[in-house]
């Protein structure tokens, strides 16, 4: 097999790695989009911080040192103890869903059949609050993350593409664990939202508020149980990002690579989410590698647009969104 031909298929299947950890994230978009029709603008900030909470319980650092140490002049840092992997991830999934209940109080439930654009306004309010308030708990330094998940180069793999062509791959320990785990994940939200009770009322709020009260459905639960799972979607994805390139304040940024994804797969599909993330991935890393020597590289950084303008001019619904048409 040509050398090009070997590179491009390893480039391929790195794509495929980096297109789930995209996905991940565009999760959390489509789960709240679906319930309550909000875009929530603040999925990014969820990931930065559950993984700031969860290194900081793993450390265990004291919550709001910095703001202490700060005001007081202390030099209060840690209790002294460290929480193992699991135990940390269960207690920050704790801390998500205290969070889910507290934005439903505050501010879903004052909200009701409101404007998408107030909706969307809110959770703008509500990423930059986040972002603050990550801060004043646990810092802003770049902190490492490990919750024992295997990195580095596959050795099998290496080996055995070597054996069979000559050329050993580099496949990520890593992303092969992020796929598995995003396989997982769909698999268990397709299953809950399709033959759950909770999930169909899930689609019945997102259809119509008022109609979904009027035939009993809970609105404040269906909510706090849409943003828990966000925030669990968005905990497996800060835990991804963030034992891949460390836990800092960009890593909210990777909300901006979703968006891409969501104009691919729409809005509305959780399968979309993930073939979007893929594409995406693998476009991007293969774009790079055939045209990027050509105009100077760097086109990763605007590949997805790019591809994602296109898909708004030709089909604005994505790939697996629903098409919607109105009577005038």
């Amino acid at each position: 097999m040509p050398d090009q031909l070997l590179f491009a298929t390893e480039v391929v299947l790195n794509g495929f790695m980096a297109g789930v950890l995209y996905a991940l994230v565009a999760l959390g978009f489509v789960l709240i989009f679906k319930a309550s029709g909000i875009f929530n603008y603040a999925q990014g900030v969820m990931a930065l911080f559950a993984a700031l909470t969860l290194v900081g319980i793993m450390d265990g650092q004291v919550p709001f040192a910095p703001l202490i140490n700060a005001v007081f002049g202390t030099n209060i840092h840690g209790f002294g103890w460290t929480v193992p992997a699991l135990a940390a991830i269960l207690i920050t999934m704790v801390v998500m869903v205290i969070f889910a209940i507290v934005v439903n109080w505050l501010v879903l439930r004052h909200l009701v059949n409101q404007d998408p654009i107030i909706l969307f306004m809110a959770t703008i309010g509500l990423a930059y609050f986040l972002e603050g308030l990550g801060d004043m708990m646990w810092g802003s330094e770049i902190k490492t993350l490990d919750v024992g998940l295997p990195q580095g180069l596959n050795s099998w793999i290496d080996e055995a593409t070597f054996n069979i062509f000559g050329y050993g791959f580099y496949i990520d320990n890593l992303d092969i664990s992020a796929a598995i785990i995003a396989a997982i994940l769909v698999t268990g939200l397709v299953a809950f939202s399709q033959y759950t009770k909770q999930g169909r009322a899930l689609r019945a709020v997102a259809d119509d508020h008022q109609a979904a009260l009027s035939v009993g459905i809970s609105l404040n639960f269906i909510w706090v149980l849409t943003w828990s799972i966000a925030g669990f979607v968005a905990l497996v994805a800060g835990v991804m990002w963030g034992a891949k390139s460390g836990v800092q304040f960009s890593l909210s940024l990777i909300a901006l690579k979703a968006l891409p994804v969501l104009m691919l797969g729409g809005f509305t599909s959780i399968p979309g989410a993930i073939v979007g993330g893929l594409i995406i991935g693998v476009g991007e890393k293969l774009f790079e590698f055939l045209v990027g020597p050509l105009v100077g590289g760097a086109t990763e950084n605007w590949f997805a647009y790019v591809l994602a303008l296109i898909f708004l001019v030709f089909r604005p619904q994505g790939l697996f969104g629903e098409k919607i048409i109105e009577r005038v």
